[in-house]
């Protein structure tokens, strides 16, 4: 499933030049499946890179060299490019496997560790009160220029950031939200059961929620989320879906009756099936509508 650190480090030679320290015990610490989700469910998927070039990078950002994981099909020019938000417990292997998922679609797929400036291995930790506390210290601007490097870094490999979408599940579908908002670059973006409405105590830090960014919308946005979601509400995606439409904005939502939040986690109990292909299959669709892939 992962790389060795030998492995690791003669790839991103090969590529990147030798990675900051800091930026490679990051990503090489990062193996396996997030401890504080609990137990890993039996049957997860496990997608192969036959057919593509994937592994670990690092870009420059403010503050040190961001980690990120990344596949694209081999011997094809110019790929379309999607960046892929990842859930509170950091970059691990579920989060690299959707990576790989996309680009068997044929995207240049990149997965950026935007909490790297937070000093915590998230993957390792296992309880999820101490991994909030510490991800909710991330400034939205903050979270908007580390993707918009990810975007920058993917062009200056090839990748075409003409026909650039994002994917995000959880508090990375919020990412979605607030990207999609902020930035005018993504072509088109979805999200997995993102977060709408902020905690007020998070005022400082996420001035807007993407309830109050709905008139702000730039890009189209497919919201994929579970009836029995304990997190976030039906009513509040109505809400959201209101709000949208009186805008004048791009967005469809998708909602599974009887899908809890995660439903897309194949590695959590929360996984169901059925939901999970069938959300998959209308993220592709959504991202061939507007023109991100082929």
């Amino acid at each position: 499933m992962g790389r060795s650190r030998e492995d690791l480090q003669h790839f991103d030679e090969k590529r990147t030049g030798e990675l900051s320290r800091r930026a490679f015990v990051a990503a090489s610490a990062v193996g396996g499946y997030a401890l504080a989700a609990g137990p890993v469910r039996a049957g997860t998927i496990l997608t192969d890179t036959q057919g593509l070039s994937a592994g670990w990078s690092a870009i420059p950002t403010h503050g040190g060299d961001m980690p990120v994981y990344f596949a694209r099909p081999q011997g094809v020019a110019n790929p379309p490019v999607v960046l892929v938000a990842m859930e509170v417990f950091g970059l691990h292997e579920y989060i690299r496997d959707v990576v790989r998922r996309l680009a068997k679609l044929g995207a240049f797929a990149i997965a950026p560790d935007y909490y790297f400036r937070l000093g915590a291995d998230l993957p390792k930790m296992t309880e999820i009160k101490s991994i909030m506390a510490i991800v909710n210290t991330k400034p939205d601007a903050e979270l908007v220029a580390d993707l918009d490097a990810a975007a920058a870094w993917a062009k200056a490999q090839g990748g075409d950031t003409g026909r650039l979408g994002i994917i995000g599940f959880c508090r990375g579908g919020r990412s979605v939200w607030i990207y999609c908002s902020e930035s005018a670059r993504p072509k088109a973006g979805v999200a997995f059961y993102g977060t709408l409405v902020d905690p007020p105590e998070q005022k400082a830090v996420w001035p807007k929620s993407p309830m109050d960014l709905a008139p702000e919308l730039k890009a189209p946005v497919l919201g994929l989320y579970g009836g029995a979601d304990q997190h976030i509400s039906a009513k509040t995606v109505q809400e959201m879906k209101t709000r949208l439409e009186a805008a004048g904005k791009k967005a469809e939502f998708q909602i599974y009756p009887d899908a809890p939040h995660g439903f897309h986690a194949d590695y959590r109990p929360s996984y169901r099936q059925a939901d999970a292909e069938d959300a998959w299959r209308r993220m592709a669709d959504w991202l061939r509508r507007y023109g991100v892939l082929g």
